[in-house]
């Protein structure tokens, strides 16, 4: 019987996962089609960027493919009366779950080995393999005749022809300074100094330089070459350093482990300067009562309460601050969500087993209509939870990427209930 369960379970799995793998994989596929496809990148660079991507897919189609596939499993079996010949067999609904919860907590491994180290593995080499593409095709981020902003700085290119950018303009922004740099051509060239940036080298160059309000005080230069430096996460998301998503989970918990002990430091010299503060407060004070006490002048006695006003007032301003590291809870969500979504698999099969049997003959027909409603609640609520988390009132990361798998998984032991029932 469980050999049986297992190989209808896996049957179920494979065309659900299936299913979502495609609609990622097509997602993917459209993104690169407008990022990579139309810039006559080889096709098989575009099949590497593609397999590079597919660890993200993969652990994402797990859970997803775990919960409709379990669906419309018991579903099917609860259509055709199979667990009613268990029962009646003397097999409870207990025992006839244990492969169904066997293959949740595998398809849960395997999705976190997915998310924790091929998802990092695969974003490296992705990274690494555009910025070979951009510096051999600049059309890649700069097209011909465009106008793209990068921050507070905007290049205006001309005519992209394989590495050669003809007639590029660049107007950079620096605090109250504009400067535009004209160039004759350029090209995209690597630096050696920095994996995390890349050079326009630019030809017959002329530069003007001015303060903001003071136009007509300007400077300008003429040289025959020149380097301008941009960083590559500027230029593109797919070329900055991997995020807290794209880290493993011990990356993840040293990174955090670290801006904590920063965050630390910074409280403590907060509350030494706070008892500075209050001793500085307490010693004017005193001051003054002892300038009363000897009758001093009203000037002194106006300037020692003056002193004491702005040492109350900076008190005051040092009590009501609050020391909150966005990165850091940013991370601590990430960190969580590491472990939360691979562990859905699990609580989806929880879910979906009693669900599946209670509805009855029409298991199967709702099955696959109650796993995409789930589906699509459930990123909902850990989007939800990454906003509430980041943003005041602030959430805390075990509850905001947690609460979607307790809320479905607390459902599919209640209904579970009621079925043995």
């Amino acid at each position: 019987m469980y050999r049986y369960l297992t190989r209808e379970f896996l049957l179920g799995f494979a065309v659900a996962f299936l299913f979502f793998f495609v609609i990622f994989f097509v997602n993917q596929l459209l993104l690169l089609a407008e990022d990579i496809l139309t810039k006559n990148v080889p096709l098989a660079d575009v099949a590497r960027l593609v397999l590079y991507s597919l660890p993200s897919i993969v652990a994402l189609a797990f859970p997803f493919g775990a919960l409709v596939g379990a669906l419309l499993t018991v579903g099917r079996l609860s259509q055709d009366n199979e667990f009613l010949a268990m029962r009646a067999a003397g097999v409870s609904l207990a025992r006839a779950f244990i492969p169904f919860a066997v293959l949740g907590l595998a398809f849960s491994s395997v999705s976190f080995v997915m998310n924790d180290y091929f998802l990092p593995v695969g974003t490296i080499n992705f990274a690494r393999l555009y910025r070979e593409l951009l510096y051999s095709n600049p059309d890649l981020e700069l097209e011909s005749n465009s106008v793209t902003e990068y921050q507070d700085n905007i290049i205006v290119t001309g005519e992209v022809e394989g590495n050669r950018i003809n007639h590029l303009v660049i107007i950079d922004r620096d605090g109250d300074r504009d400067r535009v740099i004209l160039s004759r051509n350029a090209r995209l060239r690597a630096e050696a100094h920095g994996a995390g940036v890349v050079s326009l080298e630019l030809e017959g160059v002329t530069t003007h330089e001015a303060r903001r309000g003071q136009e007509r005080r300007y400077q300008y230069t003429r040289s025959a070459r020149m380097l301008y430096h941009i960083l590559l996460g500027d230029i593109t998301l797919a070329m900055r350093s991997p995020g807290p998503r794209e880290m493993s989970s011990y990356d993840l918990a040293q990174e955090i482990l670290q801006k904590q002990e920063r965050l630390e430091n910074e409280r403590r010299e907060h509350r030494r300067r706070l008892a500075d503060l209050e001793e500085r407060a307490a010693e004017q004070r005193e001051e003054l009562e002892a300038g009363r006490e000897r009758e001093a002048g009203d000037e002194r006695i106006a300037e020692l309460q003056q002193a004491l006003e702005r040492t109350e007032r900076e008190l005051e301003r040092g009590r009501d601050r609050t020391f909150f590291d966005r990165s850091l809870q940013l991370y601590r969500i990430e960190f969580h969500k590491k472990f939360a979504i691979p562990f859905a698999c699990f609580v989806f099969v929880v879910f979906a087993f009693p669900v599946g049997i209670l509805g009855g003959r029409h298991g199967r027909s709702i099955g696959f209509g109650i796993g995409l409603f789930i589906a699509v609640l459930y990123w909902a609520l850990i989007l939800g939870g990454q906003t509430f988390g980041v943003e005041p009132p602030y959430v805390s990361p075990i509850l905001a990427m947690w609460f979607p798998n307790l809320l479905i998984g607390g459902v599919g032991i209640a209904v579970f209930t009621t079925a043995v029932r």
